[in-house]
């Protein structure tokens, strides 16, 4: 599994619209909108490099209103904790 960071600045006014066309392409797992230097972060997963290559130079390009990206892949996990049962109401991290 390869998995990649993209953070992205969007037109004024677009961040909604771009963040709803990240979460519709296959292998975008997580799109955040955020505070600070970016306005989106987009968590990318595919199973081989040619995906993410394929993914981030081609059909990122096509999505409207970003202005600017830079992707961070990742090397390694450090965490294996399950996020889903993380962010469950009621349920507390270990």
């Amino acid at each position: 599994m390869v998995t990649a960071i993209v953070l992205i600045n969007t037109e004024h006014g677009h961040i909604n619209d771009v963040a709803e066309s990240l979460v519709e392409m296959p292998g975008v797992s997580e799109v955040y909108s955020v505070g600070g230097r970016y306005d989106l972060v987009a968590v990318i997963r595919v199973k081989t490099n040619e995906q993410m290559a394929d993914l981030v130079t081609t059909h990122l390009l096509k999505i409207d209103h970003i202005q600017h990206t830079e992707t961070l892949i990742a090397f390694r996990a450090y965490s294996q904790h399950d996020l889903e049962r993380m962010f469950a109401i009621g349920v507390e991290a270990e």
